[in-house]
């Protein structure tokens, strides 16, 4: 097999939709395979001096996250109530919260349990790995601060212990 002959064979399996192709003649063996291209899509803020035409398409994001602004306020609010009349467990990292071990099982803490330090009171999965969170506290759970399946942040308070 010739180069040119060799060129335009890899030309054809590369614009074809084959994902792989094997070639065995007169003692020349050819496998060619090609990677299916993966793209992810990654939103970002417009930087300044883009043109109004995609001003729009971000507004909704734009809103969206400026409503996410005034929920964390209120939280924080509701944090500084929180850390005067108890002690905080807060998230050590971010990722979805649970209160129980399994969507079927009974969660681990409820308000009004006494919990020890060092039990586990949730779990925080983060890249597919679960996470136990433990209480830095003995005492009771006077509250919990989030909701079962919540995105929680790094140091969000997750629990109020009295």
């Amino acid at each position: 097999m010739e180069l040119d002959e060799l060129l335009k064979l890899i030309r054809a399996v590369s614009d074809s939709e084959l994902t792989g192709f094997k070639y065995e003649a007169e003692g020349v063996c050819l496998n060619l395979k090609k990677e299916k291209e993966v793209v992810t899509a990654v939103q970002t803020l417009p930087a300044a001096g883009v043109s109004q035409s995609v001003m729009p398409m971000q507004a909704a994001a734009a809103s969206a996250m400026s409503e996410a602004s005034a929920d964390s306020e209120e939280k924080a609010a509701g944090t500084k109530e929180a850390e005067q009349k108890g002690f905080l467990v807060k998230s050590p990292l971010v990722g979805t919260f649970y209160a129980a071990p399994a969507e079927d099982a009974a969660p681990y803490v409820a308000v009004g349990d006494t919990v020890k330090k060092g039990q586990t009171v949730a779990i925080v999965e983060a890249m597919k790995l679960m996470n136990d969170i433990e209480s830095d506290f003995d005492g009771t759970v006077a509250e919990i601060l989030v909701e079962n399946g919540e995105m929680v942040e790094y140091g969000q308070p997750l629990f109020r212990i009295a």
